[in-house]
């Protein structure tokens, strides 16, 4: 059984990472400023994807934030939908996860 200090860190390590990547991806977009046409076209297709990635990256940044509020108010592990305990299998998976499987699916 993972400790709760030990969940907290996890969450806390993942969401340094996920904050320095987010760094990255908007530098590396505010970089593109070419002049030639194709060159820019190129640029902008990266940054489709430069910009799904940081979409996603937030989306995961709120989903760990939510977790370690739950966290600080002891109601981590616990479902958020019926209240049922959720197995340690998932939060090894999904650590930031406010639902059990059952009202997960």
């Amino acid at each position: 059984m993972t400790s709760l200090a030990t969940r907290k860190t996890q969450l806390e390590a993942r969401l340094a990472d996920l904050r320095g990547r987010l760094a990255g991806i908007e530098a590396e977009l505010d970089s593109h400023h070419s002049a030639d046409w194709e060159e820019l076209a190129t640029e902008r297709e990266g940054d489709e994807v430069l910009e799904g990635m940081g979409v996603s990256g937030q989306q995961e940044i709120r989903r760990i934030e939510a977790a370690l509020q739950r966290l600080a108010e002891d109601e981590y592990g616990t479902c958020v939908r019926c209240g049922a305990k959720i197995s340690e299998e998932r939060l090894d998976a999904l650590p930031y996860t406010p639902f059990c499987r059952n009202c997960a699916s």
